[in-house]
């Protein structure tokens, strides 16, 4: 529920009437914008109350959560973007849930559902923020448009595919190669399109179409500047498992990888190609690793 929730938010944001009318919106109205946290605390809290953990501490967290990163933007309103105080935006929409803050305050059956549901909040605020409110140029947020947009991520993951397959087991990240026990055509597509809506194109917004794009925007659009944000892309990984923390293997190949996903991003028209790039790489490791 929580996911399909912010799914269907995340994708309505796509449409351009939708984008031009929340511009014109807030545009003449720039303090409109404190209605988005609101309303996305009360969504949160409402599941939380579902799912039977909803407390007080839980409601001011979310609360103070969803604000903050708000009060930045509206009290930057007349800087054009990228400012830097818009690396410090995205900041205080990543590092609470990277870090898992407020997880004592929630009962561990429920952790995993609200989990994703702080994943909704901060991409939905941060597309918001960036899309409508700020209007920073170069996020790709839209369908893809071209030809280009397909085969881009297909020509990129036959390129990255055997360096990551290799250099995974040499580190001692990825299984032996092996087939799937039923293994099907429409079981891999499900879970393409799983990871696409749940994990890639959240992970593509917050570390291509905001984190990259400003920097590129900042440092110039060269190959360093490329390399520094896979570099974080791959530091972001440092406290995943399975192997012990910090999981310096997991941090290697995901920068190979978003060096990738990177170079997609920057040829492309649209969000969706690195996204499906991304997807494209863990649904095979998931799959046959």
């Amino acid at each position: 529920m929580p996911a399909s929730l912010f799914l269907a938010l995340v994708l309505a944001l796509l449409f351009p009437p939708l984008q031009s009318t929340l511009r014109a919106m807030l545009a003449a109205k720039p303090s409109f914008l404190f209605l988005v946290p609101a309303i996305l605390s009360v969504l949160f809290g409402a599941i939380a109350a579902a799912l039977g953990a909803l407390s007080i501490p839980l409601a001011a967290l979310i609360l103070v959560y969803t604000l903050a990163p708000a009060t930045c933007a509206f009290l930057i309103r007349r800087t054009a973007p990228p400012a830097w105080a818009d690396f410090g935006i995205v900041l205080l929409l990543w590092l609470p849930l990277e870090l898992s803050v407020g997880r004592w305050f929630i009962p561990q059956p429920s952790q995993g559902l609200l989990h994703l549901a702080g994943y909704g909040v901060a991409v939905t605020l941060a597309l918001v923020l960036f899309l409508s409110f700020r209007r920073l140029d170069g996020m790709k947020y839209n369908m893809p448009a071209s030809a280009r947009d397909v085969v881009n991520p297909l020509i990129a993951f036959a390129a990255v595919t055997p360096v990551l397959i290799v250099l995974g087991r040499a580190l001692g990240f990825l299984e032996p190669f092996h087939l799937p026990a039923r293994l099907s055509l429409p079981g891999l597509g499900a879970q393409f399109l799983l990871i696409l809506a749940i994990t890639a194109l959240p992970e593509e917004i917050l570390f291509r179409a905001l984190i990259q794009n400003c920097l590129m925007q900042k440092l110039g659009a060269k190959t360093g500047t490329l390399l520094l944000a896979a570099l974080i892309f791959g530091c972001a990984h440092l406290n995943n498992g399975p192997q012990p923390l910090p999981n310096w293997r997991y941090m290697m190949l995901a920068t190979v990888a978003g060096f990738a996903y990177g170079k997609v991003f920057e040829k492309s028209s649209s969000i969706f190609a690195s996204a499906m790039l991304h997807a494209l790489v863990d649904t095979a490791k998931h799959s046959f690793f």
